[in-house]
């Protein structure tokens, strides 16, 4: 059975055009593999508390030295981390927020980053350590980057691709949702070519 992780995080909600096609991409892929499940995560309705100190201390500890505290600063990590090693496909949504990702997902992203759990460092440098999963991001612009005066500020996928990667998850899609902010007509555009996307990419699971 396949396990399917999806993670949302726009602070605009239902109107979140990440979201809305995340949420499509979530059950087309449900459709392409019979008898997979689907596990959802919003971070930015249910957000996570940022790093704290007693949290950094936790994570440096050695397990066997954790007291009850330290265990309670962990569990939101523990439980993301779980999340994260049990899927066999991630869909993350991310909308751009001052040429970022939003800072919901940015605190979801320090919590599953963990040295020793979800990458770690040998003799051949680091390793990433959730190999062997699907990577598919959903990203949503308002205005365009893939090329043009405005590529240079795109910190979303690049932060994203090598932040992900750097933990292991190498085998990465992106849908791009672009131009939103131009008005009605290109945000109905962008919509459509992602979704056109979607179909192709969930099609070649089928045939």
């Amino acid at each position: 059975m396949t396990n399917i992780l999806l993670v949302t995080s726009s602070p605009r909600g239902e109107d979140s055009y990440s979201t809305q096609v995340a949420r499509r991409f979530a059950v087309k892929l449900q459709d392409a593999l019979p008898g997979s499940s689907l596990t959802t995560r919003d971070v930015n309705a249910d957000p996570l508390p940022h790093l704290s100190e007693a949290l950094v201390h936790a994570i440096r500890k050695p397990a066997d030295n954790r007291t009850a505290e330290d265990l309670a600063a962990l569990r939101h990590s523990d439980n993301l981390i779980a999340e994260l090693q049990s899927a066999d496909a991630v869909i993350i949504a991310s909308g751009m927020i001052n040429f970022g990702i939003p800072s919901a997902l940015k605190s979801w992203v320090d919590h599953i980053a963990r040295s020793g759990v979800t990458f770690q460092y040998g003799p051949d440098g680091v390793e990433g350590l959730l190999k062997g999963k699907k990577l598919y991001l959903v990203l949503a612009y308002g205005a365009v980057y893939a090329e043009g005066p405005w590529q240079a500020m795109d910190f979303q996928a690049p932060y994203l691709k090598s932040t992900l990667g750097f933990l292991g998850l190498t085998d990465v899609e992106v849908v791009t949702i672009e131009g939103v902010a131009y008005g009605p007509e290109m945000a109905e555009k962008a919509v459509a070519a992602a979704d056109e996307r979607i179909e192709a990419l969930t099609a070649a699971l089928r045939s």
